[in-house]
């Protein structure tokens, strides 16, 4: 029988915090047709559809840190994410399809890259929406510590309210700052 993953990540584009992905493995009750790219998808259906996945799949989610972004650059840190998620599978696909053009290097396990695959294939949608949640979840929760930067709104991406925040408090320990426009912040 084949085992197919699918894989996203999440937070590429973010000023802040580290790029999370997700592994799923969906199981045969899951109603495929619920399952979206998490852009589409409103903040309360991400959640909702979340917990149906969790419970109705084999899942797990990989990072990579502020640090491991700044040293390898995000593109290296995606796939780096991406890697850890598929191996903290608990069960170990026959096939794991991943979302865009590029894959990470794993010896022992068929990869196949899938362009836009958030929006054609179930099982990225599913690991696109539990990749947000989670990572929108540490978000929030970081910025209850870092008030004026907004992020349980933008998440870290460079919104006029997050820029105008960073120029008027200055840079965290969270923002990336190889990043631009914190890169060309003396």
């Amino acid at each position: 029988m084949k085992i197919i993953a699918g894989v996203d990540e999440v937070g590429r584009g973010s000023l802040i915090g580290p790029v999370y992905a997700a592994a799923v493995i969906l199981n045969n009750s899951v109603n495929k047709k619920l399952l979206k790219d998490s852009k589409i998808l409103t903040k309360t259906k991400r959640i909702i559809l979340s917990k149906y996945i969790k419970k109705n799949s084999i899942w797990a989610i990989g990072k990579a840190s502020v640090k491991e972004i700044e040293k390898i650059n995000i593109l290296h840190a995606s796939l780096l994410a991406m890697k850890r998620a598929i191996r903290k599978l608990k069960k170990k696909p026959t096939l794991v399809l991943i979302d865009g053009n590029k894959l990470p290097k794993i010896k022992e396990y068929n990869l196949r890259s899938v362009v836009k695959g958030d929006q054609k294939i179930p099982s990225i949608s599913a690991a696109s929406i539990i990749a947000k949640v989670t990572r929108d979840k540490m978000v929030t929760k970081l910025g209850k510590n870092f008030k004026g930067y907004d992020w349980d709104k933008n998440f870290g991406y460079g919104t006029q309210k997050h820029l105008k925040a960073i120029s008027k408090l200055g840079t965290t320990v969270h923002h990336r700052k190889t990043f631009s426009p914190i890169s060309k912040i003396k």
